[in-house]
């Protein structure tokens, strides 16, 4: 029971943070990534996941890590943004990868447009003494694209094997 609610609370919980964390300080602290990481061994381990299955998991983790560290050396992504893109391709693996990326691109252009036409505007006086506000609304900061990375990644998260090894019906009231 706690084995199945670590499968269905921790990946979320923890992308929910880096989201939350992107929006209110435009950066992503390695914790969340290295927490993502051990999460995943840890549940692999105490799941009895195959070997196989993780080498394939720590592969698709370093192919986004290698795609995205590229990214981030053109000046494209943040770092932060960089190291939870791989930590959740660990935790997908290769199979969902592409819905995630699709949902991830589809969620950061709606942000990217939202926080650009936000620039637009005045920021509101009652606002401006919020820091995170006034960083977000800085036409030299970034777009917190960790929100759009976590979004898509909690949108494919329920169709992987995580959610699907879990007995759902256990959880519901009799």
């Amino acid at each position: 029971m706690i084995l199945d609610l670590a499968r269905l609370l921790l990946f979320p919980a923890l992308m929910a943070f880096a989201a939350a964390s992107d929006l209110f300080t435009m950066t992503i602290s390695n914790r969340v990534s290295l927490l993502l990481v051990a999460g995943f061994f840890i549940l692999a381990g105490l799941g009895g996941m195959p070997l196989h299955d993780i080498g394939l998991h720590v592969a698709a983790g370093l192919a986004v890590l290698v795609v995205t560290f590229a990214c981030f050396a053109f000046g494209w992504m943040g770092g932060g943004d960089a190291k939870v893109a791989a930590a959740t391709a660990l935790w997908l693996g290769f199979a969902p990868l592409l819905n995630y990326f699709l949902y991830a691109s589809v969620f950061g252009g709606a942000l990217t447009l939202l926080v650009l036409e936000f620039r637009r505007w005045p920021l509101p006086y009652p606002l401006g003494a919020q820091q995170w506000l006034l960083r977000l609304h800085s036409r030299d900061s970034g777009i917190p694209y960790g929100i759009a990375l976590a979004m898509g990644a909690l949108m494919v998260y329920p169709d992987t094997d995580w959610v699907k090894a879990v007995d759902l019906a256990r959880f519901i009231a009799p």
